[in-house]
Order: structure tokens, then C-alpha cells, then sequence
């Protein structure tokens, strides 16, 4: 279930069978219907001057109480009425080893080749070296170059270090515009992976200025195997059908939350497997490396400008280590597992695990929208 808060100003897409994708609000449990031709996407509505405010002043057409709206969204696609992700033409970025936990785990998955068997004495040989020490680094501080120095006489340098406590952060492409799924959906794994893990993020809602406006809950399933035999295949361990997912909603800033809010905000997770297997995880936004708002400053600025605005994934701090299939091999995805990624101030993502190449097909794009609008007189 999503465990909406009762209060917040929260704003999603649907998609209403017989019509295509529609905005929508929260209130009292019901969905109400707030798409017009001022806000035909989701696009529109963040960059006005003041979304909050012109979201509560909607009237809209209530569609459904939110528990059927669930009911009717688990694994739903085509013409299915059902929750969809709530950006639209928003560009979809992610920045990583942005946790010095989750840092850690990159090096090992580098140092072990994609080979899952090889972890858990890498994991040992580093955390001697390294221990906590890059816990309270500030990246690109004099401190961190030092500690950069440090680990190359030691010969454990690293290009997720680089990116953790350098000066630059890592942003990288999570997924096309359109491209993203919502609470419910199937989110897929490449065929060819053997080592993979959900990743509960916050994601940051920024305008095409540059300001954050909103934040919303984040999959960002990785594929540990295909990232660890190289950094170049990010791409591929990142961007496949049905693996981005963000969700339930967008909650607005507003008088009553804002940036000061997201930089406390506690996510948990659980994965719960057919075969009876749970996982539990936690990512404190407490803990980050880099501000939210640093690394908005470092996505979109002269040197990169996003005219519809983009959808920030922050990074996190979980990396599981805790074993499933075999001693020391950590965990890694079933097929059929349930994730669900949460936090009291935006509810619950939840999210069932495929393979990408049976997930439905990514078919509804950036071309389909604008025709869609312009057949309803949105446009």
C-alpha cells in the first residue's frame, strides 16, 4: 500500500483508461483530476512561478479513491487505468556514490570484476584500509585530497572514489523522458545480469531554472555485475526497460516542507521474495556526502541547461550485503520479489521485480504525448 501522509501537497500522473495520462491531486483519500490546457503536463505545472499554489486552487474531477487507484495499478499497463510515474518530459538524471557506504560497495564491485563470489574478501581487504574514514569527508576538500593520496599509495584508488570525494560529482542519464515507471509497475532486470539490487533513493523535482520544487521516491535498480566488470558500462547497468521507477507522487514545497525537510528525510526499504526471503534497508539522507541541493547546482547551470526541467535521483547509502543464494555472495534480485521504498513524508513506492525483456514495452513516448494532448484540446 502507499501510506499517503494526510497532509502535504501532492501531485502524480494517471493514466484513465479511454483518455491517456492525466495530472492529478490528493484530497481526502481522493484522487481529483487537475489537467488542463495551463497545465496539460506535468512539465507545465513545475514551471510555473508557483505550482503549490495553483494545484490547491484547482477544483479538478475527482476520479477514484486512491485505494482502488492501487488496486487497479499492480503490474496494470496499456489502456489500464493505473498510477504512472509522475514526471512527463522531464529529463531523468542520477547522481552516484553519493553515501560513503554505497561508495565503498562500488569499489568492491570494481575490484571484484562483476564476480559476486570475490566480494566479501575484497570487502575486507578494503574496509581495513579505508575503515569509516571517508565517512565525514567533504568532497573536494583538502581533507579528501589528502585521503586521495593516501589510498593511491596504497594502490585502492578508485574512479567511484574520484566522483565520492572529488570535486565533481557523478551525474549520469537514468532513462529517456517518458520513460520511467510508477508505483505498481514492473520494474525489469536485464537478462544478463546475476548480481543486481534495488537502490531506495530521494528524488529531487527541478525546474528548468534550476530550482527544486518538489521530491519524490526513487528504484534505481543497478546491475552490480555489469557495472563492476567496468565503469563504462554504466549505461547498460542503469538504463534498460522498466528500470527507472519514481513514485507515488511529487510532494510540492510548500509553507509546511521544503529542502530543509528532504536533507532529514529516513527511507526504508523491504524486499519480499516468493521464496520467503526478506531484506530490510535504511537510507538516511542524513548521511549524504554532497547537499541535494549541490548536486541539482551541478546537473543543470550554464554549462548544461534542461528547458523542461529534470528528475534528480540523490544516490544512496544501501548497499546489502547480507547473503540470499550462497555464502558470501551477498544478495542479488528473484524474479517476482517486491520492493517497497518508503518514508512518513511521501509514502510508500512499491514496485514487483521482471526482467526487463518482460516487462511491457516502453511504447507511450514524447511523440505520443503531444498527440494525445493535442486530440483532448490540451494543446
Amino acid at each position: 500500500m502507499i501510506d499517503m501522509p494526510q497532509d502535504g501537497l501532492f501531485v502524480g500522473r494517471i493514466w484513465r483508461a479511454g483518455i491517456g495520462p492525466c495530472l492529478v491531486t490528493l484530497r481526502g483519500g481522493m484522487v481529483i483530476d487537475i489537467t488542463s490546457p495551463a497545465a496539460p503536463t506535468m512539465r507545465d505545472l513545475l514551471e510555473m512561478d508557483d505550482p503549490a499554489g495553483f494545484v490547491a486552487a484547482q477544483t479538478g474531477t475527482p476520479v477514484m479513491p486512491l485505494s482502488e487507484l492501487m488496486a487497479a495499478s499492480v503490474e496494470a499497463s496499456g489502456d489500464q487505468t493505473r498510477l504512472l510515474a509522475p514526471c512527463d518530459l522531464q529529463a531523468v538524471k542520477a547522481c552516484g556514490v553519493t553515501f560513503a557506504r554505497s561508495m565503498i560497495e562500488r569499489v568492491i564491485e570494481e575490484r571484484a570484476g562483476g564476480d559476486a563470489t570475490r566480494a566479501d574478501a575484497i570487502r575486507a581487504r578494503v574496509k581495513s584500509v579505508i575503515g569509516d574514514s571517508l565517512r565525514n569527508l567533504v568532497p573536494g576538500s583538502e581533507e579528501a585530497a589528502e585521503v586521495k593520496r593516501l589510498l593511491q599509495a596504497e594502490n585502492l584508488w578508485s574512479a567511484y572514489l574520484e566522483v565520492g570525494i572529488g570535486p565533481d560529482a557523478e551525474v549520469f542519464t537514468k532513462c529517456p523522458p517518458m520513460a520511467a515507471v510508477g508505483w505498481g509497475a514492473t520494474v525489469g532486470l536485464h537478462p544478463i545480469s546475476t548480481w543486481n539490487n534495488p537502490e531506495p533513493e530521494v528524488v529531487l523535482a527541478v525546474a528548468s531554472t534550476g530550482r527544486i520544487v518538489g521530491v519524490s521516491l526513487g528504484n534505481d535498480v543497478n546491475l552490480r555485475d555489469v557495472e563492476g566488470r567496468s565503469a563504462l558500462l554504466l549505461g547498460k547497468a542503469k538504463d534498460n526497460n522498466a528500470s527507472a521507477a519514481i513514485g507515488p507522487f511529487i510532494r510540492l514545497f510548500d509553507g509546511t516542507f521544503g529542502m530543509d525537510h528532504v536533507r532529514q528525510l529516513e527511507l526504508t526499504m523491504t524486499v519480499a521474495g516468493t521464496d520467503g526471503f526478506t531484506l530490510t534497508g535504511r537510507s538516511s539522507m542524513a548521511e549524504i556526502s554532497r547537499d541535494p541541493a549541490d548536486l541539482a547546482a551541478q546537473t543543470c547551470g550554464r554549462h548544461h541547461q534542461y528547458p523542461d526541467g529534470f528528475m534528480l535521483y540523490c544516490g544512496t547509502m544501501f548497499a546489502s550485503v547480507q547473503d540470499r543464494d550462497a555464502p558470501g555472495q551477498g544478495f542479488t534480485h528473484h524474479i517476482g520479489d517486491v520492493v517497497r521504498i518508503g518514508t512518513p513524508a511521501l509514502g510508500t513506492l512499491e514496485n514487483t521485480v521482471r526482467l526487463s525483456t518482460e516487462a511491457p514495452e516502453w511504447t507511450f513516448g514524447t511523440a505520443a504525448l503531444m498527440r494525445n494532448l493535442s486530440g483532448r484540446g490540451l494543446l
